[in-house]
């Protein structure tokens, strides 16, 4: 794990999931998946917004040619674990299709102005995937 997301999950779980700097105002959450070729546990910081009961995160991988590690994480192995704030729970990863992904996707946009220059830098259609916790 880079030292950049290590840095970022420490800071959310001392903080009740709130981090400074260029995320100061971003409401974040930690993705629990499992390596979809290794088998092992992965980590990431990802930018989220609510819709209804689920969260919904974005592959944009600020808008490179190919998908994150983490994108082919939880295609292979969508039973996730979530970190929002102090809760921590399992969830299902799903990924959404049209026109959902592009009605998610301008939701998020809407909160987060970074997600239109990905889009339009973007050389592929990026993913949008929802989290729903599992009972």
């Amino acid at each position: 794990m880079s030292d950049w997301n290590q840095q970022i999950i420490d800071e959310f779980r001392a903080n009740d999931g709130k981090v400074g700097g260029p995320f100061a105002n971003a409401t974040l959450l930690l993705l629990h998946t499992t390596g979809a070729k290794s088998g092992k546990p992965r980590v990431n910081p990802l930018v989220t917004v609510k819709d209804g009961d689920r969260l919904i995160i974005i592959a944009s991988k600020g808008g490179a040619p190919s998908n994150p590690d983490w994108y082919y994480n939880i295609v292979a192995n969508p039973e996730v674990e979530v970190e929002y704030g102090t809760d921590r729970f399992k969830a299902h990863a799903t990924v959404t299709t049209e026109p959902e992904r592009s009605a998610l996707y301008a939701k998020v946009e809407a909160t987060f102005a970074s997600f239109t220059q990905y889009r339009e830098q973007a050389t592929r259609v990026i993913p949008v995937i929802t989290l729903t916790r599992q009972t």
